[in-house]
């Protein structure tokens, strides 16, 4: 018994020695071990002895972790294969899996060195001593290894942070050029180089969201939420470093999220062979330089989104400004036109505004959108605000639909009034990914601003139309009618205008009551538009009396309409009715005042009615003077 505890007593003595030692300049777990073995052949007579270092899930030689390749982790033992055999004790008989490779085919006992709560530090294989087996059967072999196990997991984290300050050293540099630089292209430049250095073996590529509004000459791919890997997608969702074995690419793949105070901005990713398993210190790294870079890519990010914010807030200042001029509602949208395309450098511009269930493409819109080839864009946009008021940012359309299309990159601003969409402003280009979502965000503003404006002009036109309009019949109203007539009296060369008044109107209330009586007045005024249509104006004169003006019309072809209009409107009505109507007209030769232009058509109404109804008279200008 005294034995054994000199024994324990020699060997924590060697072991404090080569703590001392560690501290001293050993650089390599190979080292340590080596001293170790020292002791072990010198207090219990081991000759042969390995020590087998816990590397995620795998067990390797010590001796080759300091030139790790993917080929030793390929031969290495794994942990899971072995784990059972320390079923309640850390000193027990080489299991046959160990036994079968050549190198360990004399060992017998193996050594766990595990602290509690934490994964295996290592295994020690040794090819047992009687001295050893003695040893380790006493009462000081469990106390033997427990102290080993704290003194290994010490020496293992002093080598750990020994190994490390290369790397951390070289982060703590790029970390410092980071500060000192606002040059994006410098920045990933700086994070590829460091990564590739770490591991040349690899592949190591950039996948950056596209907010970054630069043209960077450094090869990155943008994320695509529709493409990339579910691993990928988590990464960059969660902001945490994901691990996948991609077998379709026979790659292990290690995602490390490029991360800010305020966003993720990307993903690091290595490339491995299916084989690697990447360490804890390795993932380490990564994410640290992950981290690292996403500071530096946010800062350079604000500090240039601080000067175009400056051109932004001007821009939008000058834009609701201007659109507050109380400008015409085209105007508008004409100079909106020119604000977007200066900002944005679209190809293709669109202002859409909802005219019942349908959205008619304004005259401020590009040619693109007269078309059909336009119409599958404005398609797409109408079906996306059926379900949903937010804006459209669309990265590469071509992936949203199978069929051939020229422009990829669209971004759609709701126009919205009293918070629903009364239509929409498109902007398109031909390339993917060729707007950014800083310029999405501006987009978002410049139209939000201009909304109001636009809702202003809107309503002031609508309440503009409802006095200008019959709220029955929808014709224009008899103030409308007297100013436009009076203008066509000054610049046009000809004219006519003709009062209409419904026969036996009273009879048609008193038999069939005034809701029919409002119907016929409604359908009289509709036969009315269709039949005059653009040439010229119907207007509600005035109880059962109404009117139409057409300029820049001959006597003959007043005459033609005249007759046109008495004749139409018995078919257009039900129950039937007739009209009486006066006719007036005027060329250059005979050009009336204003007022008796429509006293003297109040006059041939009068002579139509006396004289049987259901006709029209024209007034006969030879009995009256241009006075």
């Amino acid at each position: 018994m005294t034995d054994h505890l000199q024994t324990l007593k020699y060997i924590k003595s060697d072991v404090l020695s080569i703590w001392v030692s560690s501290n001293g300049g050993l650089v390599s777990f190979n080292e340590y071990f080596y001293s170790f073995k020292q002791c072990l052949k010198k207090h219990l007579k081991i000759e042969n002895a390995a020590f087998l270092s816990f590397e995620g899930n795998s067990l390797i030689p010590v001796e080759e972790l300091a030139s790790l390749t993917i080929e030793t982790k390929l031969n290495a033992v794994s942990w899971l294969m072995i784990e059972a055999s320390f079923y309640q004790q850390k000193v027990v008989k080489l299991p046959y899996i160990l036994k079968e490779k050549t190198a360990y085919n004399m060992m017998t006992d193996m050594v766990l060195f595990q602290t509690e709560g934490k994964e295996p530090m290592g295994v020690l294989l040794v090819e047992a001593t009687d001295t050893w087996t003695d040893f380790m059967t006493s009462d000081y072999g469990e106390e033997c290894v427990e102290t080993l196990t704290k003194v290994l997991q010490m020496l293992i984290e002093n080598l750990e942070v020994k190994l490390n300050e290369d790397q951390y050293r070289k982060l703590y540099n790029m970390t410092d050029l980071f500060h000192s630089t606002m040059d994006i292209d410098l920045i990933l430049e700086n994070v590829l180089k460091n990564i590739r250095d770490n591991f040349p073996e690899f592949n190591v590529e950039l996948i950056l969201s596209n907010d970054q509004d630069r043209h960077t000459t450094i090869d990155i791919k943008l994320f695509d939420y529709l493409s990339e890997r579910p691993a990928t997608i988590e990464a960059f969702v969660s902001g945490e470093l994901t691990t996948e074995l991609a077998g379709d690419l026979n790659c292990r793949l290690l995602n490390a999220p490029i991360k800010g105070r305020q966003a993720i901005y990307g993903i690091l990713q290595v490339s491995a062979p299916t084989t690697y398993l990447f360490s804890a210190t390795e993932k380490d790294f990564v994410r640290m330089l992950a981290q690292a870079s996403g500071n530096a890519l946010e800062n350079a990010k604000l500090y240039h989104q601080s000067h175009r914010l400056v051109s932004d807030l001007q821009l939008i200042n000058e834009t609701s400004h201007r659109l507050n001029m109380r400008i015409d509602i085209n105007e508008m949208l004409l100079f909106l036109q020119k604000q977007l395309m200066k900002s944005f450098q679209p190809m293709e511009v669109c202002f859409a505004f909802k005219d019942h269930a349908t959205y008619e493409v304004t005259d401020a819109s590009t040619s693109l959108f007269k078309s059909e080839e336009g119409n599958t864009y404005i398609r797409h946009v109408e079906q996306h605000f059926e379900h949903t008021n937010d804006p459209l940012f669309i990265a590469d359309f071509s992936r949203l639909t199978p069929n051939q299309i020229e422009y990829r990159s669209i971004m759609a601003i709701p126009i919205l009034m009293e918070e629903k969409i009364n239509g929409f402003s498109i902007v398109l280009h031909k390339e993917p990914y060729f707007f950014s979502f800083d310029s999405f965000k501006l987009m978002q503003s410049l139209i939000h601003h201009s909304s109001l404006a636009i809702a202003n002009s809107i309503l002031r036109n609508q309440l503009q139309e409802m006095v200008d309009r019959d709220h029955l019949t929808k014709l224009y109203a008899r103030s409308y009618l007297d100013q436009y007539v009076e203008k066509s009296l000054k610049k046009d060369h000809s004219g006519m205008f003709l009062l209409i008044d419904i026969d036996n109107f009273k009879r048609i209330n008193d038999t069939y009551g005034h809701q029919t009586g409002d119907k016929i007045l409604v359908q009289i005024a509709v036969k009315l538009e269709e039949t005059i249509g653009a040439s010229g104006i119907c207007a509600r004169w005035g109880g059962e009396e109404m009117s139409v003006y057409v300029p820049n019309v001959g006597e003959q072809e007043a005459i033609e309409l005249a007759s046109t209009i008495v004749e139409v409107i018995p078919n257009a009505t039900d129950p039937k009715v007739t009209i009486s109507a006066g006719l007036i007209t005027w060329d250059q030769y005979y050009r009336p005042a204003f007022q008796s232009v429509f006293l003297h058509a109040d006059t041939a109404l009068y002579e139509a009615k006396n004289n049987g109804k259901n006709r029209f008279c024209i007034h006969d200008r030879t009995l009256q003077t241009n006075a």
